[in-house]
């Protein structure tokens, strides 16, 4: 693959949804994190783009796959603060996005805010937008989780996903995500009140008749599906946001995956996306335990960050 030409080129892809993708791009994406995973991609495709990384929240490991992923393919990077950009004085969205575009390859971004916002970063031509997790929607983890799934269980059509805990961003991308892949089965069991957003539940929907899926959520911890490949849980407080419910722990707190949940499945791995909360979300008898592959997990973050850069970025004529 040759690096693209920086300013407006025809062939320029984004990530700000995975809705926007078609099944066969987040099959690439994924198959690509593998082949980056296993040695079987060498090489700096990027070598010669510059790569801006704007984090407007905490992040450990979505931070540092982005940064070290870049580097790796050979590209050069710049790191944007909360409040290193002229945003913060009154400068429009749209004035930042006609400026960075004259200047990056590409830019990875966290705001926590809407995908309007990175929709308006991706609009000028040049620039590779990458949704680096938004209030609605985390991407790049569920390609890393797929990449995991794939790695773990040697295909992803099929999988069978039990997972437990808040409908958030990480939920939503998984369901958006998975139920483009034949025969997989998804159960979400989230506190009540805290599922799938309305919008996301029926696009998953839409995606898991298409495929021959399954999707289901309850607000309950009965009804369990009999068997699963992959336990998944959460952190209970998403990062950078707050719950309104004062006393939501106590709603949260059947939700715990713990050891006799897993004993329940014992042929499936153990997924957290971290941050984890040992006592919470999950027990330290878990989430340190033999079938726990939250660390690979994190540890495939960048090369699934590998693949969406060098999909984003590089030329696939």
């Amino acid at each position: 693959m040759t690096a693209r030409s920086s300013i407006g080129r025809p062939d320029r892809a984004d990530l700000i949804s995975l809705a926007d993708l078609e099944p066969a791009e987040i099959r690439e994406i994924v198959r690509s994190g593998v082949a980056h995973a296993e040695g079987a991609r060498t090489g700096e495709p990027l070598a010669g783009a510059v790569i801006g990384i704007y984090f407007r929240k905490t992040s450990t490991r979505t931070r540092t796959a982005f940064s070290s992923a870049a580097l790796r393919l050979g590209a050069r990077i710049i790191g944007y603060g909360p409040g290193d950009l002229q945003l913060n004085t009154g400068e429009t969205v749209e004035d930042t996005a006609q400026v960075l575009s004259r200047m990056l390859d590409g830019l990875v971004c966290r705001t926590a805010g809407s995908t309007e916002e990175l929709r308006a970063l991706a609009a000028p031509p040049g620039m590779s937008v990458v949704n680096a997790m938004s209030a609605h929607e985390h991407p790049t983890q569920a390609l890393a989780d797929l990449t995991t799934i794939q790695r773990h269980l040697g295909a992803v059509d099929g999988a069978r996903v039990l997972y437990v805990g808040e409908g958030n961003s990480t939920a939503a991308a998984l369901a958006l995500s998975l139920t483009r892949f034949e025969g997989t089965e998804l159960h979400l069991h989230t506190p009540p009140g805290y599922g799938l957003e309305p919008h996301v539940r029926e696009q998953a929907a839409r995606y898991a008749e298409e495929s021959g899926s399954l999707l289901r959520e309850s607000e309950e911890m009965t009804g369990l599906p009999a068997e699963a490949d992959i336990v998944y849980t959460t952190r209970w407080q998403t990062t950078g946001t707050a719950k309104p419910d004062p006393d939501w722990r106590s709603v949260f707190a059947p939700f715990q995956v713990g050891g006799e949940l897993l004993a329940g499945y014992p042929d499936a791995w153990f997924m957290h996306d971290l941050p984890a909360h040992r006592g919470e979300e999950t027990t330290a008898a878990v989430l340190d335990g033999p079938r726990s592959i939250a660390f690979d997990q994190a540890g495939n973050k960048m090369y699934g960050a590998m693949a969406v850069l060098e999909w984003a970025l590089t030329s696939r004529t």
